[in-house]
């Protein structure tokens, strides 16, 4: 049940780019992450009201401006410079980026399966979209390495957080205290340079409400409680490997929205990635299952 509803999570984050890009193009990143982030943590606020003991208001500020405002901002520059595809398919490097981080800062080696999961997307990603193929921005991508970035140190954040402080804390002030930030930094963008706050005010219509409905709701309250939820309970790579479904999401919203197409070739490759994404995860629930009965029959499992 926890591969899903992370599946579900990466789903709901995946729509981000085709919807930024159909309901909400020309806005500026700073303003889509303020509007994004911080009716989310007030509305969850409301719903579960609570405050950060005293102690714990730096780390959550900390996790706010890399897990929220940083990458918030990351995401609507990819949205903003990069087809919807390719900023999806970007997240598909976001295990690998995870294991190496694991290895380099906590001495934690991944598991072959894990291993070979990750060299293998890595593998079918480069050949579904061929970067000599695609001319593509240098700015996009340089906002999409620093955007996976900020989702494995923020999701490490995020999980070393559950045993100290309530994981919905983490999770409204998380948004509350990086959307402040956000509309702060916009509200300053806007002084100095408020041409483009102008034409979005001047041209605002029901479809940029309906986009901003989207990402308030489904894309950060559904999706950002399921993801402070799930973290602690799965670990940042096991979550992470389920983020196949964020790809899916792109392509499928890019289809739709964007008319963005691929030949069999490319869909034989996303299937491929597909069943790839669940190997690790449904390997990882297979031991889990194995040792469980072996603690509960050990008499059993010895005379095999």
């Amino acid at each position: 049940m926890n591969i899903i509803l992370a599946m579900v999570t990466y789903f709901c984050w995946g729509t981000t780019y085709a919807v930024t890009q159909y309901s909400l193009e020309g806005w500026p990143p700073l303003l889509l992450g303020a509007l994004r982030a911080l009716p989310a943590g007030l509305l969850l606020l409301m719903i579960k009201p609570n405050l950060p003991k005293p102690n714990d208001w730096a780390v959550l500020l900390r996790l706010g401006a890399i897990n929220i405002a940083l990458f918030f901002t990351l995401l609507f520059v990819m949205s903003q410079t990069l087809p919807s595809a390719i900023s999806s398919m970007g997240m598909i490097y976001v295990p690998v980026f995870a294991m190496l981080f694991h290895w380099l800062v906590n001495k934690k080696l991944p598991t072959k399966v894990q291993t070979l999961s990750g060299i293998l997307l890595i593998i079918l990603a480069w050949n579904l979209f061929d970067p000599q193929q695609i001319q593509l921005s240098s700015l996009g991508l340089l906002a999409l390495a620093a955007a996976i970035g900020c989702v494995v140190v923020g999701s490490n954040i995020t999980k070393s957080l559950s045993n100290n402080i309530h994981w919905w804390t983490v999770l409204s002030w998380q948004l509350i205290l990086g959307g402040a930030l956000l509309a702060l930094a916009a509200s300053l963008q806007a002084i100095v340079s408020p041409a483009q706050y102008i034409n979005v005010w001047q041209n605002i219509n029901s479809l940029n409400g309906l986009g901003l409905l989207w990402l308030i709701l489904p894309n950060t309250v559904l999706a950002y409680t399921l993801y402070v939820w799930l973290l602690s309970r799965m670990s940042v790579v096991e979550f992470t490997f389920t983020g196949i479904s964020n790809p899916i999401a792109g392509i499928l919203m890019g289809l739709f929205l964007l008319n963005e197409s691929f030949d069999f070739h490319q869909y034989s490759l996303m299937g491929a990635m597909i069943l790839t994404s669940l190997l690790s995860p449904l390997f990882t629930h297979y031991l889990n299952k194995k040792k469980i009965k072996e603690d509960a029959n050990p008499v059993l499992f010895l005379s095999k």
